[in-house]
């Protein structure tokens, strides 16, 4: 392999040349943009934003993170390092503020506004100073009741009611209980305190209601209906208004798409919502009907003041003004701070300082945008943005000073273990300022402009057909000629660039975190050899939740990031409505631009399987397609809710179940692209490397890694090949370890026309590759994140080279680990590299045989196999500790222990699984 190595770091800056370069050492060309709301849309699409840098580093921009993003924000930081802010509150008095997070073990925290430090930790793991059941937390809240003495923290079916102390501190948990409706949990938005304190009306997002509960003893005394999912909950005067993010009730006859057992109206190709409202309750007359005023779609946060209601709508990019008095919306500011986008910004909270400033947080763009508001129908005049971190989502004001709550702080870097980095080691943080003259916001939004990459690679249009225009790879306007005509994205689950390629001397390895090296996994070294290595490439979400809409969406919608602490309301949000954006999919833009589709179960819900249909059954099953020509004996049916999805899918296809080896995915797929030829797009979900299944960690992705080799060996050997691209990646890197960074994950692109035998240590992400993958196929940008994307022009070479690819035998047993060989024999593998670190020999020492037997018993409940498997159902750091046990031959604990434990014993085994329930 021809190598390059180029690494900037904080300490060391030099360059290695071995061989092609593929990276750049030049001076940042962000520096360099100067920021024009009136872009025009013609720049060229192919500015590196990041250069060589990598997550974690800081630069003269702020600090990289994985969402091809920079963050420095205004004002003060305090970094929490004990998970994700889902929501927050301030005291009544000002001193204090109360948030619920996740992902690290615990449900809510206490900060000293005064002092700037956290002050309390409540949850159930050992790190709680007030221990609580359940660290599960809904999307709103905590609440403060008006003197200040209580506080509510929302979770799954009711509240946690604590007295609050004189110092702020809060004790005397008690259960306040909404019950659940049969499949539908409670799943409570919003409290609001009534004035005397002596009613709490829930926002009951679950079960589309709100409740008015009896503070003294937890009693509901009254219930409306009001719309789809209700969230946010605001008292004006005697009415209560509540923000509805599925819109208002289906008519009759209505396209609708599900949202947790309720169908809600939505668009019928992209299953999006397709209507927002506000519902007012009257509580001078509880028995009156509810009321509802027309807003944009999935509406969210609300914030009063006088006769104004800011409602802020996440998926439209604007904030409807409901003047109360008339009871109608008389004005809606847009937010959309770039003429190139008009979606995915994402304001999710809003607020209104005493000298009329209206302050709006834009989650997806880090920032806070700013106007001057006067009244309710004057039209606002926008000010400028103010750089915050990680996904803002709450905004306060507390006398002069404004505090802002980002979810994810400053990326995947609390401190969890010396031995690396993994993407659940999740921050979160509050920044507070003074609001500054406009002139320093106006230089601020400059800033903001850098740290998105706003204006450095807009979407160019090709005008027309021009004759003659000669085909490049990935060309730099929408629409001009590409020499890749088919497009193939395989993706996979949950690795890490270490766990994969950490032994591969070339790249930025550290081989004591490999698990799955060259004699698990030969075909992708092979290809990493062949076709390049890409060694700073990240993926953006913690989950699959997340992974999947990244790479179908180029986001992961608020709505997703917002239901982290529960995860009960939908999980894979194939089947919610709330969780697609209104410009659809990737598929969707493929269509659009005039492309075919055909999808192998990437994005698909559903799951039916014949009986017989176990994992021995299709192992079998696959050696004979492969040697006969036959179809399958065991017909799956695999499908999507979301109909432009299911019209393209192959639904003999089978969805994520570690109980179907890839072996046998690959083999349907070669039936149908020996019949049919490709599309100009063809998704994939290859599986197995989830681990998890029947056959052990090693066997599996093993498995994976045979698939991944035979489906490019056959197209690669096709009259397809010379205009064909590959991009093989995974949906998230949350299942291990990497010295870098923990979002930092394995991509592979395989074509005639990639950097042959280089290593590429450009910044890439998830993101890029969409970006990439749309300027291939001409497809418009679905929003601002893929918008200001560069394209990996860097990563193609306009000289192709045709070699095929030849599919390497499995060097470790497909069959390792299975309780039950299958009828057709066990799988002999090939013979090993002595070179590389050998192979899992699937043994258990007897000195771990009763452990390994408490993991077997562990892992059976995990919904990992079956036509209900749930991609992350199991809890990552007990997952991700089987996971090395099982490939290290339960002979070596998990890095940065000492010892190999049960699952119980686990540290981090307080990690919110998907499900809870």
């Amino acid at each position: 392999m021809q190598v390059v190595r180029q690494r900037r770091t904080e300490e060391k800056a030099q360059i290695s040349l071995l061989g092609r370069r593929v990276g750049r050492r030049s001076a940042l060309v962000t520096a360099c943009i100067t920021v024009a709301l009136g872009v025009t849309g013609t720049a060229v699409a192919s500015t590196q934003q990041f250069g060589t840098q990598q997550v974690g580093q800081t630069t003269e921009n702020g600090q990289v993170i994985s969402s091809d993003q920079y963050i420095a924000p205004y004002g003060d930081r305090l970094v929490i390092n004990n998970g994700k802010i889902m929501s927050s509150t301030v005291s009544p008095d000002g001193t204090h503020l109360a948030a619920s997070i996740t992902d690290g073990g615990l449900a809510m925290s206490i900060v000293d506004l005064k002092s700037w430090k956290v002050q309390q930790l409540i949850g159930n793991s050992a790190s709680a100073n007030l221990r609580i059941s359940g660290n599960d937390v809904g999307q709103e809240g905590p609440t403060y009741s008006p003197d200040g003495k209580q506080l509510w923290l929302g979770q799954t079916d009711g509240y946690t009611k604590f007295t609050v102390n004189p110092d702020g501190t809060v004790a005397n948990p008690v259960a306040v209980k909404i019950p659940a409706d049969g499949p539908k949990h409670a799943l409570v938005g919003a409290a609001v305190f009534s004035a005397d304190g002596s009613t709490v009306y829930s926002a009951v997002n679950g079960q589309n209601r709100v409740v008015a509960i009896d503070t003294a003893t937890g009693t509901i005394t009254q219930s409306w209906a009001v719309g789809n999912a209700p969230r946010d909950l605001v008292q004006v005067g005697g009415k209560l208004y509540v923000s509805n993010e599925g819109g208002r009730t289906a008519k009759p006859g209505e396209s609708t798409i599900n949202s947790y057992n309720t169908q809600v109206p939505a668009n019928p190709v992209t299953g999006a919502t397709t209507t927002g409202t506000v519902s007012v309750i009257d509580l001078a007359d509880p028995a009156a009907a509810v009321g509802s005023i027309g807003v944009g779609l999935h509406p969210t946060a609300m914030y009063a003041k006088g006769r104004a209601l800011f409602v802020t709508n996440t998926a439209t990019n604007d904030v409807s003004v409901i003047d109360t008095a008339k009871g109608k919306v008389v004005q809606t500011i847009a937010t959309q701070p770039w003429p190139e986008a008009s979606v995915g910004y994402e304001p999710n909270a809003v607020t209104l300082t005493d000298d009329g400033h209206l302050l709006v947080t834009l989650g997806r763009a880090n920032a806070v945008a700013v106007y001057r508001y006067t009244s309710p129908q004057e039209p606002v005049s926008y000010v400028g943005l103010l750089p915050t971190d990680y996904f803002p989502s709450e905004i306060a004001t507390v006398g002069d000073k404004v505090v802002v709550s980002n979810t994810r702080g400053v990326d995947a870097l609390r401190p969890t273990t010396a031995a690396g980095h993994a993407t659940h080691d999740t921050t979160s943080s509050l920044t507070q300022f003074t609001l500054p003259s406009d002139k320093v916001i106006r230089s601020e939004t400059a800033k903001v402009f850098r740290q998105n990459g706003w204006g450095k690679n807009d979407v160019a249009l090709a005008h027309g057909k021009q004759k003659g225009k000669k085909p490049v790879p990935v060309p730099v306007r929408l629409g001009d000629p590409s020499t890749i005509k088919h497009v193939f994205l395989i993706v996979k689950e949950n690795r890490t660039y270490d766990q994969l390629f950490g032994d591969m001397p070339q790249g930025n390895g550290a081989p004591a975190l490999a698990q799955f090296g060259e004699n698990v996994t030969p075909n992708q070294h092979a290809l990493a050899e062949q076709f390049g290595l890409y060694d700073n490439t990240y993926d953006i979400g913690t989950n699959s939740a997340e992974g999947h809409n990244w790479l179908m969406q180029a986001d992961n919608p608020e709505y997703t990031e917002s239901s982290a602490g529960e995860y009960l309301r939908s999980y894979d949000t194939e089947d919610d409505a709330l969780g697609h954006q209104r410009t659809g999919f990737l598929w969707t833009g493929a269509q659009a631009a005039g492309n075919t589709v055909r999808d192998f179960g990437e994005f698909q819900q559903f799951l039916t399987k014949p009986a017989g249909a176990t994992w021995q059954n299709l192992y079998c099953d696959s050696k004979n397609m492969a040697a006969t020509g036959q179809g399958t004996a065991y017909p799956l049916d695999s499908s999507s809710p979301i109909p432009s999805l299911n019209d393209v899918s192959v639904h003999g296809f089978p969805k994520f179940d570690t109980s179907v080896p890839d072996v046998y995915r690959e083999q349907l797929w070669k039936q149908d692209f020996d019949k049919n030829g490709p599309a100009n797009l063809n998704m994939f979900w290859l599986s197995s490397d989830h681990t998890g299944g029947p056959a052990n960690a090693a066997a599996q992705v093993a498995d994976n890694d045979l698939a991944v080799g035979r489906i490019v060996d056959t197209i690669s050997h096709s009259k397809y090949w010379k205009d064909s691209a590959i991009f093989v990646v995974e949906d998230d890197s949350q299942a291990g370890l990497d010295h870098v960074d923990g979002h930092r994950a394995p991509v592979q692109i395989i074509s005639p026309y990639a950097q042959h035998g280089a290593v590429d240590n450009h910044y890439y992400s998830q993101i890029t590759m969409v970006r990439t993958i749309e300027q291939i196929l001409g497809v418009h940008p679905m929003n601002q994140k893929d918008s200001a994307a560069t394209p990996m022009a860097s990563a193609f070479t306009a000289q192709p080279d045709f070699t095929p690819f030849t599919a390497l035998p499995n060097r470790t047993s497909l069959t390792a680990g299975l309780a039950t060989p299958p009828s057709c024999g066990v799988d002999t593998p090939a013979p090993q590299n002595p070179a590389a670190a050998p192979a899992p020999k699937a043994t258990v020492p007897a000195a771990e045989a009763q452990v390994a037997a408490q993991w077997n018993t562990w892992k059976s409940h995990q919904r990992l196999t079956g036509a209900n498997a749930v991609p992350d159902f199991a809890n990552p750091a007990q997952m991700n500790h089987l996971t090395w046990y099982e490939t290290h031959d339960w002979a070596k604990p998990y890095p940065g222990e000492s010892r190999i434990f049960a699952p119980n014993d686990v540290p981090g085994a307080y990690i919110p699984s998907a499900e809870t329930d």
